[in-house]
């Protein structure tokens, strides 16, 4: 089971949301908190994650959730409504890069994701979210690449790349559909003229019989 799979199955479902997105993340710069407050000792995983409730109009939520290690079991942390967002800062609009900052109204975290991919997945999925859920005062977007914020480029990206590798190998399959014609007309043909000769043949017998 995936980690985005353990966590819905884990975290939401039971809250009757759905998760939309998540990302594993590790802080760029670390807070200091107290033992009591962090849950328990040792290291732990750190998710960020977008979610919807099943409930109409649905409410959209991030959530800092927390996987501790010697533990399977997943820690709901905190937890904003969307509308708390008030800007993502991608870091770099030119090159893809991991980092990204997430600013609420009561505060603020500096985030490394485990690769730029699942970054820039993310804040797409997070920014088609915002588009879609915020009717107004949307959350800033800055710094990030114009492909994150362009609709969904990714998605249409793999898309893509699924079908043109479903039209290549159509056109391989029919290519060796028509081979195969062929190879069967001419076996075909051979299979008459072997008829035939054998006809012929057989005749040729009989007469030379009487």
């Amino acid at each position: 089971m995936s980690a985005k799979s353990a966590l819905n199955k884990a975290i939401f479902i039971p809250n009757d949301e759905r998760l939309l997105a998540a990302v594993q993340v590790k802080r760029r710069t670390k807070k200091k908190i107290p033992f009591l407050a962090t849950g328990g000792p040792g290291d732990y995983t750190t998710f960020i994650c977008l979610s919807a409730t099943n409930k109409k109009p649905a409410q959209v939520f991030l959530t800092k959730v927390k996987k501790f290690e010697g533990s399977s079991s997943f820690v709901r942390r905190s937890q904003w409504t969307i509308s708390q967002l008030q800007q993502v800062n991608g870091i770099d609009s030119v090159r893809d890069c991991p980092e990204f900052d997430l600013i609420f109204e009561n505060g603020s975290d500096q985030w490394t994701a485990g690769s730029a991919g699942e970054k820039c997945m993310f804040v797409q999925i997070l920014h088609h979210t915002c588009q879609r859920f915020i009717p107004e005062r949307k959350p800033e977007f800055i710094n990030c690449p114009s492909k994150l914020l362009g609709g969904n480029s990714i998605l249409t990206e793999a898309a893509d790349s699924v079908s043109s590798a479903v039209q290549k190998a159509s056109q391989a399959l029919n290519e060796r559909g028509e081979r195969l014609g062929r190879v069967e007309e001419k076996t075909g043909e051979m299979m008459n003229s072997a008829q035939h000769f054998a006809d012929t043949a057989h005749k040729l017998a009989m007469k030379h019989k009487c």
